[in-house]
């Protein structure tokens, strides 16, 4: 799965990387974080028409059906297998991809006879950015009940979110996880991100492992368990606990 992950890229040099048309403001506003937990807004590259634009959506995909918010809560990921039939996911799988842009994500590792697990920091060895596989969507939210309004809601503000694909793990991945995050190789980009592709079968064919040389794993410190602690210093290499996998950095 991806429930954490690092965004300190510069949207300016994310646009570049992506070959984006347009950086939105709120793209533009978006801070670092080494620390980015669900519910937050996150940095994504979408397509609409014929325009590649960096936005930041919220993390926690909110279907436009949902009566609140909440459900996004438990929609932060999507299992790539069956993305394509859950009612959630089924109308973004088709014509709502995205690319969510990372430095790098955590994973924790169970260990034997303990009960504290061994976080990892997982990114590539050029440490270029990670360009996972999302889908989002657009709701707007119904307007209370016994509130009547004339504009039939359309005064509401939208809310655009996203969820991060899983596949199972890679040999490397494996180690920590038996799941992981999907990743769209560059040559993908444009047949991934673009709406007129609304053939399921060619769309799977992206949802797969990615090769083990794009994956380094380091292990860090368990202060990053709490999603209040931020800073460079949570990425350090520090020594594994005991029983836990070594990493390969």
């Amino acid at each position: 799965m991806c429930g954490r992950f690092v965004s300190t890229t510069p949207p300016a040099q994310l646009a570049a990387y992506f070959d984006v048309d347009r950086v939105t403001g709120a793209a533009e506003a978006h801070r670092p974080n080494t620390n980015t937990a669900p519910t937050s807004d996150v940095l994504v590259v979408v397509e609409e028409g014929e325009v590649r634009r960096l936005d930041a959506f919220h993390w926690g995909l909110v279907p436009s059906w949902a009566k609140e918010q909440s459900i996004g809560n438990r929609m932060i990921n999507a299992r790539s297998e069956t993305a394509a039939e859950k009612p959630s996911f089924r109308r973004a799988f088709t014509r709502r991809r995205c690319i969510v842009p990372v430095d790098g994500f955590y994973e924790w590792a169970k260990v034997p006879g303990q009960k504290l697990k061994q976080p990892y920091f997982i990114h590539r060895p050029d440490d270029e950015p990670y360009a996972l596989a999302g889908l989002w969507e657009q709701w707007t939210p119904p307007e209370p009940d016994g509130v009547d309004d004339p504009d039939g809601g359309e005064g509401s503000e939208p809310l655009r979110s996203v969820t991060i694909l899983t596949t199972g793990a890679n040999h490397v991945m494996s180690a920590v996880h038996d799941r992981m995050p999907v990743v769209v190789p560059p040559s993908g980009w444009d047949a991934w991100l673009s709406p007129e592709m609304q053939d399921r079968d060619a769309v799977t064919t992206f949802l797969v492992a990615a090769p083990d040389a794009l994956f380094r794993l380091r292990p860090v410190s368990t202060e990053v368990n709490n999603v209040r602690h931020h800073g460079e210093h949570l990425l350090d290499a520090v020594v594994p606990i005991a029983g836990a996998p070594a990493g390969s950095d």
